[in-house]
């Protein structure tokens, strides 16, 4: 697939590092003479500076024979003018804008995207993606990780095992046997820095992040199985007013929950802003590494807190400051992907990282097949996959024990007629079944040839 991407930004380079990584043919543009030349340097790119809006740019970069382009500068005027040059001068199929502002997300002025007025296909908000990502976490505590498949009937959830969980040393084919009711399949281990499929034989351990595949009504019983009963905070405090940080205050105000929230922004006039637009919410005015405007949001009383700001070393260091005054549990937004191998070490109990959620969201529509979602797993090893079975797919018809499916993945659900099932051997797939799938990064291309639409199909 030939793929432009304009923006060399911490977004636009995980983007093509991942998609040059797949063989896929990438031309990045960028207004910064260092970020193309750092693409370059480092990845398997064409590196073009100039505005990525403008046509001669674009024609350099290839834009007649494109097959996408994604538009991740930092500004959406940009992105949306972008995507506007690409369809009506180069008839480029798929436009992935970026949007930041939530003005233009307004459910009211989303015609504004159609075809006939700004054609973008598929508009990309890191800020709500994360935002919802953050409440998952606030909903289920005890989870590290939690995405939705399935139009939300189907949950992955990633568990840590700690030294006193209940199911280590036991062969996953008798967690089966002891809870036959519970529709949970572990689809995947991450075992000393090493990510793979287990096999029933198998057994759990000590420090693994189990990768579960469940149903919605079944995520609490599930971490509960796996010794993770954490209460849902109530007292969470927010560093960082921002559109996240915006976002996530809103939501939990909408829900009429009795969970109290205090939110610390650094601006000023954001501060002013956002204690405007908030009715229950305290907004306090300072920095989040103050610790007497800790101390007077009560952090040592706090549930949680959540780091959003803009500043990856503001919010890890916010966060283990908050942990020693005394609240409970911290979740931290981080960046910077180096910060994430020792951000455990630091006292950061969970942390999540936008970028990966981006990439996530346009390898859906990267992917080859009826692919309806993809969720990117530690940084690319592995990738959890809903896809549609066609009546031509290789996987409909015989039971799947009879089916020589790649070693390195692992069907964890089947969403068929409003009924979530679990796979066995016995099963057979149906055309219109919702698959869901967990592929280590070497196994995704068999996935997707799975579900490859067949010249037969036409």
């Amino acid at each position: 697939m030939k793929v432009i991407i304009c923006g060399a930004g911490r977004v636009g380079y995980g983007i093509a590092e991942r998609l040059a990584a797949e063989q896929n043919d990438v031309s990045v543009i960028d207004t910064s003479a260092e970020l193309i030349r750092t693409m370059r340097d480092t990845l398997d790119v064409r590196g073009f500076v100039g505005h990525g809006a403008h046509p001669d740019i674009m024609a350099a970069a290839g834009a007649e024979q494109a097959d996408m382009i994604i538009a991740v500068t930092l500004y959406d005027e940009v992105n949306m003018t972008a995507c506007q040059v690409a369809h009506s001068l180069f008839n480029v199929p798929t436009k992935v804008a970026r949007i930041r502002s939530q003005s233009y997300l307004h459910p009211h002025y989303m015609d504004l995207f159609s075809r006939d007025h700004l054609p973008i296909d598929v508009i990309i908000s890191p800020e709500m993606e994360v935002g919802e990502m953050v409440l998952r976490r606030i909903a289920l505590p005890g989870a590290t990780d939690v995405v939705r498949f399935a139009d939300g009937h189907v949950a992955m959830v990633a568990i840590e095992c700690l030294d006193e969980c209940p199911v280590i040393n036991t062969p996953l084919s008798q967690l089966t046997e002891l809870f036959p009711d519970l529709p949970s399949t572990v689809v995947g281990v991450s075992r000393g820095g090493k990510l793979f499929v287990p096999h029933s034989g198998d057994q759990l351990m000590a420090g693994d992040m189990a990768y579960v595949i469940t149903t919605k009504e079944q995520v609490r019983r599930t971490l509960g199985l796996f010794g993770h009963d954490e209460t849902e905070a109530t007292r969470i405090v927010i560093a960082g007013g921002g559109n996240i940080g915006l976002y996530v205050a809103r939501a939990l105000e909408r829900k009429q929950s009795r969970t109290k929230v205090k939110i610390i922004e650094s601006s000023r006039e954001r501060a002013v802003k956002i204690a405007d637009e908030l009715r229950r919410t305290v907004v306090l005015h300072g920095s989040a590494l103050e610790q007497k405007l800790l101390l007077e949001a009560d952090i040592d009383h706090a549930d949680l807190m959540v780091a959003l700001t803009n500043d990856d070393q503001v919010n890890i260091l916010s966060s283990v400051i908050a942990k020693q005054l005394g609240c409970r549990s911290n979740l931290v937004l981080i960046n910077n992907p180096t910060y994430h191998d020792f951000a455990k070490t630091l006292g950061i109990d969970a942390h999540m990282n936008p970028r990966a959620v981006t990439i996530s969201k346009v390898l859906q529509h990267v992917r080859r097949g009826r692919i309806r979602a993809v969720h990117n797993v530690q940084r690319g090893a592995a990738e959890i996959i809903e896809a549609e079975a066609l009546e031509t797919s290789p996987l409909v018809g015989p039971p799947l024990a009879e089916q020589e499916l790649p070693d390195g993945m692992r069907i964890g659900a089947v969403y068929r007629n409003g009924e979530v099932l679990k796979p066995s051997g016995s099963m057979r797939i149906k055309p219109k079944d919702r698959v869901v799938i967990f592929a280590l990064e070497n196994a995704v291309r068999q996935v997707e040839q799975l579900f490859r639409v067949s010249l037969e199909f036409f």
